[in-house]
């Protein structure tokens, strides 16, 4: 539908769901930081291309690994840090 040529991947995404298949697609992706500026992922990423295979959107290991990631589901938020902004967990 985005009018992307695929390459066919040879492997499976999976996770706790199941598995499917999957293509690769040279794209980039944007995603803007605490001070409104955009910072850009340039590559080619795995992408699934059945809609009912997630129920939500995903972004892959290949940029979560360059980040140290929190998840806090009560609040709706994700926060990905890199230095030179760090977190600590303290118990109250």
């Amino acid at each position: 539908m985005l009018g992307y040529r695929p390459a066919i991947l040879h492997e499976r995404l999976g996770g706790l769901g199941g598995v499917t298949d999957a293509v690769a697609v040279e794209t980039r992706i944007k995603l803007i930081c605490e001070d409104d500026k955009p910072i850009v992922f340039h590559g080619q990423y795995a992408a699934v291309t059945r809609l009912e295979a997630l129920d939500i959107s995903v972004l892959g290991r290949d940029i979560l690994n360059l980040f140290g990631v929190i998840v806090d589901q009560s609040n709706s938020l994700v926060c990905m840090l890199r230095p030179p902004h760090r977190y600590f967990i303290e118990k109250w």
